[in-house]
């Protein structure tokens, strides 16, 4: 079932940003060297939590939700967010930026979708859209360093 209303938009990045967050909580238990970085990501996804929800309830009427702005497929979206005993530390890494990637488009496709009809809970998911953009080449450079 598709997600048509901001609150279902919400929801959808409220789960995409608590399982990347449990992602990077267990890469940092499993990659001591890189553990500040890692438990940092965490740590930011449930500001960002925060951030969108407080826009969203700051703003959100009846009449806007009404609205149906968005047209997302969630299973677009779906985050397989956890990795093998044995995985390596490059494999994690490719796995970190393919959850990046996934959770970018998302805030990408709901910013443009619901920008006219809205204007604050738009702007939250490009802001946020672009922090978390900064963990790429971060990413990028940590597996150039392992490979």
């Amino acid at each position: 079932m598709g997600i048509s209303t901001c609150s279902g938009a919400i929801s959808l990045s409220r789960e995409l940003e608590n399982e990347s967050a449990k992602f990077y909580e267990e890469l940092s238990m499993r990659h001591e060297q890189d553990k500040d970085l890692f438990l940092a990501f965490a740590k930011e996804n449930s500001k960002y939590v925060k951030q969108i929800e407080r826009v969203y309830y700051g703003v959100i009427t009846d009449a806007i939700e009404g609205c149906f702005a968005f047209d997302l497929n969630p299973e677009d979206y779906q985050l397989k967010a956890t990795l093998p005993k044995d995985a390596s530390y490059s494999d994690a890494l490719k796995k970190a930026l393919a959850i990046e990637e996934k959770i970018l488009n998302f805030y990408q496709v709901a910013a443009e979708q619901s920008k006219h009809l809205m204007a604050d809970v738009p702007r939250s998911f490009t802001l946020v859209a672009k922090k978390r953009s900064e963990r790429v080449p971060k990413l990028k450079e940590l597996l150039e360093k392992v490979n």
